[in-house]
């Protein structure tokens, strides 16, 4: 099927479902796509000055475009939108500069589980739409990481880094390894933090140092002495996580699956199908879970639910939709206010 074609027909069928179009600006101030994804994404962006000497760029992403729109445009009720167009991203490559898509998003949930829901459920009507007779329904949720994180013993620091990095497949493998070994806890390191601390108590709170205040560093350093490091529950922690991670079935045991899990190691959480909004399972489609979603682990703002819908073109598998909840995406990422929301992308570069 040509990819007008079904574009046409994939925004007829999202409109029918009550989403609103809008149309997003092509050019972003690049100080929010950087407050998202750091200093390092800059390669990536189509960047230049305005008169003004603002930085700004073509739009990387559209669910940033999309959630900009929306804060910036003082809305605050829960509107359902779509839109479609391209993310611009330099390829060393010199591919997949043009991202073409269709993105669908909910703002200000009020019932989470509902809007998830219609979400996924729209994602499915338009596979179908799009004459897809098969596909493999993958579904994640961050949420669950989190809870099992915040059960474990070991220090709050360590807590807060594997949550922060579960997104960055290399640097949250190095993590566990220095976990797994103590690696970070030397002694004179420890005894180094704290003297730093005490020595920086006597500063005047208000002088600054590379951006900072030394009433922020200090602050930093008072959570470092004060959380201790020496934990001797980093080895057993690892093995926990990593065997989490690896949990991987059909849906519909995923609930099974994962409190046998806990039950195990004796973690005291209970999972039921809020986890998991699916409305009904349909022919035709396999549905399976995993704790290690691969959308969740490639993109960071995503706060819970995820999921990925993968089709066979031409004998290859691609993903041609994608999406979840991203309710910190607006604060956490972009400096605005908070805004509950969840969407999804369609990529209509797999017909190239």
């Amino acid at each position: 099927m040509k990819s007008k074609n079904s574009s046409n027909k994939i925004l007829a069928l999202i409109k029918s479902q009550g989403f609103n179009k809008i149309e997003l600006d092509s050019v972003l101030e690049t100080k929010y796509i950087l407050q998202r994804s750091g200093e390092n994404f800059r390669k990536y962006l189509f960047s230049f000055y305005n008169s003004n000497g603002e930085e700004l760029c073509l739009r990387p992403d559209l669910t940033i475009s999309s959630v900009l729109r929306y804060a910036q445009g003082n809305r605050f009720n829960k509107e359902k939108v779509f839109y479609t167009g391209s993310a611009f991203r330099k390829s060393y490559n010199k591919k997949n500069i043009l991202i073409k898509q269709i993105g669908m998003e909910i703002f200000s949930s009020k019932d989470e589980n509902k809007d998830d829901r219609e979400i996924i459920d729209t994602s499915i009507k338009v596979l179908k739409k799009t004459g897809f007779k098969k596909a493999k329904v993958e579904i994640g949720n961050f949420k669950l990481f989190e809870l099992l994180i915040q059960k474990l013993s070991i220090p709050q620091r360590w807590k807060d880094r594997l949550i922060k990095f579960y997104w960055n497949k290399e640097y949250f493998s190095q993590l566990l390894k220095r976990l797994d070994s103590n690696s970070d806890i030397d002694p004179f390191i420890v005894a180094g933090d704290h003297k730093t601390y005490l020595k920086m108590k006597k500063e005047n709170p208000k002088k600054m140092i590379a951006g900072r205040t030394y009433a922020e560093i200090i602050e930093r350093y008072e959570r470092k002495v004060n959380d201790p490091r020496l934990t001797k529950t980093g080895k057993i922690s690892s093995k926990i996580i990593k065997e989490f991670l690896k949990i991987k079935c059909p849906l519909k045991d995923a609930p099974k699956k994962l409190n046998d899990f806990y039950k195990k190691y004796n973690i005291n959480i209970s999972v039921a199908k809020e986890f998991f909004p699916i409305s009904k399972f349909q022919k035709n489609l396999k549905f399976e879970f995993s704790t290690s979603s691969g959308r969740g682990r490639e993109v960071e703002f995503y706060s819970s639910f995820i999921f990925s819908i993968d089709v066979k073109i031409k004998g290859k598998t691609k993903t041609f939709i994608a999406g979840g909840r991203y309710n910190d995406l607006s604060s956490k990422n972009l400096g605005l206010r908070k805004i509950p929301a969840v969407g999804a992308a369609v990529n209509l570069g797999v017909y190239e």
